[in-house]
């Protein structure tokens, strides 16, 4: 056995000189191709600084608690959109990681035969496949006008409260919200599921070992030894709520006026740079880069966030 291990030592000291060169030509490439990255990610922040130097020298922190946008006045302020980016991106993640893990759970486990497993699975990844601007479309003759009974039924009974207190009429931020969960749903699930996948055999069987239910293993062995890849799916997927444009500026309204009703039509920063970016000038463009630096510092805590999480949980459950 020494001799056999001194044999192996020697061979990776002495290889033959192309293959240090082959690796060190690989390391170098693949740490080259993570600076670009890193380069090309501060270029575009650097570049969105640089053109929002003006707003955030006229308005400061104030851009983000007001809620006016008035390009005839001049008077910019993105707290409508910053709040409907964060309101519409929570409450569609409120939905879609029940449904997401959910749907993991029930393709992972023999709930029914295999093949039709394979195919609700195939049809769950195909919703990302779909276009946004179908979405968006699909949201406008379809969703809204089915969802809207609903939502007012809902006003009529809870309407006292201020989140339910607007009669709704069309588009809004509910109807955006349910779009969005659409969208992060493949997310969720796709990732959850191969997390749920690499969970190794010998917990669950250890699991049964000791006398628990199919259900018991599933909450209190598989769900917390696969956390931190489907936290990792979560957040991944709240980055794609954050910044979702197009089905969400066709649907949720495109209003400035701030209110807290989940019925009313709202904005977000990312359908507020879509609607007004081609035709703003002066000031207004300014103001528009100020919110799209703003819509990255939340995506970058985002990230943080996420990052933090998963070291967390994967240290407590290792």
């Amino acid at each position: 056995m020494a001799s056999s291990g001194s044999e192996g030592l020697y061979t990776l000291r002495h290889r033959p000189p192309s293959d240090k060169l082959v690796d060190q030509s690989f390391r170098f490439l693949v740490t080259a191709l993570a600076a670009l990255v890193a380069i090309i990610l501060f270029a575009i922040f650097l570049v969105v600084t640089l053109d929002a130097r003006e707003a955030i020298a006229k308005f400061g922190l104030g851009f983000l608690v007001n809620s006016t946008w008035n390009p005839s006045t001049e008077n910019f302020g993105a707290f409508t959109a910053i709040y409907g980016t964060l309101l519409t991106s929570a409450l569609a993640l409120l939905l879609a990681i029940p449904l997401g893990v959910g749907t993991a759970i029930f393709l992972t486990e023999n709930f029914i035969p295999s093949r039709y497993r394979t195919i609700i699975g195939n049809l769950v990844e195909l919703l990302a496949a779909i276009p946004s601007v179908v979405l968006g479309l699909w949201a406008i003759f379809v969703l809204e006008p089915v969802l809207r009974p609903l939502l007012q039924l809902i006003h009529r009974l809870l309407g006292w409260i201020p989140f339910f207190s607007t009669m709704p009429t069309g588009p809004g931020v509910m109807p955006a919200v349910l779009i969005l969960v659409i969208m992060v749903l493949p997310i969720i699930t796709a990732i959850s599921r191969d997390s749920l996948n690499q969970v190794p055999p010998d917990l669950r069987q250890a699991a049964y070992g000791v006398g628990a239910t199919r259900w018991t293993s599933i909450f209190k062995v598989l769900l917390p030894a696969a956390i931190s890849g489907i936290i990792g799916g979560v957040m991944l997927a709240l980055g794609r709520a954050l910044g979702e444009t197009m089905a969400v500026t066709m649907i949720i309204g495109n209003s400035n006026n701030f209110t807290l009703s989940w019925f009313a039509p709202g904005n977000t920063i990312s359908a507020l740079l879509a609607n007004q970016f081609g035709e703003a000038d002066g000031l207004q463009v300014h103001a528009l880069m100020y919110a799209a630096l703003v819509l990255m510092i939340i995506t970058f805590i985002v990230n943080v966030l996420a990052q933090w999480i998963v070291k967390r949980l994967s240290l407590k459950y290792s």
